[in-house]
């Protein structure tokens, strides 16, 4: 098992580019990206995200990174949600670089 990792995003094209990417660098690692809304528009869903968390949890607890603004609350809402939060953080950092450390770290 490993640590999971949820991108969040305002686009889904965004997230699921960097997932692939991330991917690519540990492809033992669960990933999931979770970008946009449902119509296909820019934003942040907090079900997607929750959704994504839970997704994400192969047991060894999960990683949420961020782009920016809103996208940061909803990701810490989400884990607040969870029944363990403390399974879950919210890491600050930048979202590419961020998410392909936490990849080839977790793998």
């Amino acid at each position: 098992m490993s640590v999971g990792i949820v991108l969040v995003s305002h686009s889904a094209k965004l997230a699921e580019g960097l997932a692939e990417l991330a991917a690519q660098m540990a492809p033992d690692v669960t990933i999931v990206p979770a970008g946009g809304l449902s119509d296909g528009s820019i934003g942040t869903d907090y079900d997607e995200v929750v959704a994504a968390t839970q997704r994400a949890d192969r047991g060894d607890g999960v990683v949420l990174l961020y782009d920016l603004g809103s996208a940061q609350m909803t990701a810490e809402l989400a884990v607040e949600s969870l029944a363990d939060p403390s399974a879950a953080v919210v890491a600050d950092g930048p979202l590419v670089e961020g998410a392909i450390a936490a990849a080839v770290a977790a793998q």
